[in-house]
């Protein structure tokens, strides 16, 4: 599988020279399956220019997997081009995140007068499915969801394809059950030996102090969550609005001191929007 990152930002979308390395779109990963499969997960700002891609690759099938509806995660959706187009067909996955159906959840991105075309324009064929509990497949790629520690809450994914395994875990909040969250041991039970981990690393240690509840990790509890479950790489994810490159680095740099003071085989490194990943 190919593993693109079209946004790794996590709150709001940010500029500046500051952000040039690790970018300032929110979160949208690409998946592309060894069959060629079109695999979405979320619909920050960074899947405006995923759409552009596609419509010039002549691409109109696509698989969307939602983790959650708050608004970073899909915010751009109304700005994803191929919706606007009669030949596009979307099966999208996800929850009835606080009550919501996924199709309520995306309209109201659009509703007045959040936007000026309601979704009802949209001219794309979509169709509906849950994916809360049960692993399904798309394809030759096995999907399995895992309920995630956040407010309202959330869902993470570990894709599996030729004994290869990608787990994505954004927006979950390691050292704090929230309703509907699981036990720490779960997260590892889940990830264990991941050849990719993804994982939310938002906050520093002095940071969590004044935000803990709000439903993102530590990047320090991350890493630890990647040494206990001995995957093979780990990347952090979401980063914060106020985090420059500089910030970035400097905790990529911690993370590898760990990972050398426990001569663990760990590969790791920090997410950035145009990042491709090849597993």
């Amino acid at each position: 599988m190919i593993i693109r990152c079209w946004g790794a930002r996590g709150s709001i979308p940010v500029s500046g020279q500051e952000y040039l390395k690790y970018g300032g779109d929110t979160t949208c990963i690409e998946i592309r399956s060894r069959e060629d499969e079109i695999i979405i997960i979320d619909a920050g700002t960074g899947i405006r220019k995923l759409g552009s891609r596609l419509l010039e690759e002549e691409r109109f099938q696509y698989n969307m997997i939602f983790t959650h509806s708050h608004w970073d995660h899909i915010l751009g959706f109304p700005f994803f081009k191929p919706i606007y187009r009669k030949e596009t067909s979307i099966h999208m996955f996800g929850c009835p995140f606080t009550q919501d159906s996924i199709k309520k959840m995306i309209s109201k991105v659009m509703a007045a007068p959040n936007f000026p075309v309601d979704f009802e324009k949209v001219q794309a064929n979509i169709s509906y499915h849950q994916s809360c509990e049960n692993s399904f497949a798309i394809k030759s790629m096995n999907v399995t969801p895992i309920a995630t520690s956040h407010p309202n809450p959330g869902i993470g994914y570990k894709f599996i394809e030729d004994g290869r395994a990608f787990v994505f875990l954004t927006d979950n909040e390691l050292t704090f059950k929230h309703p509907g969250g699981l036990d720490y041991k779960d997260y590892v039970n889940f990830s264990s030996g991941a050849d990719l981990l993804i994982h939310d690393s938002e906050y520093t240690e002095e940071e969590y102090k004044i935000r803990k509840t709000w439903g993102h990790s530590v990047y320090k509890d991350a890493l630890r969550l990647a040494l206990d479950a001995k995957v093979k790489k780990f990347g952090l994810f979401h980063h914060n609005q106020e985090r420059t490159d500089a910030s970035i680095e400097e905790m990529i740099q911690n993370c590898r001191q760990v990972i050398g003071e426990q001569k663990a085989d760990l590969e790791c490194f920090g997410v950035y929007e145009g990042m491709e990943i090849q597993l």
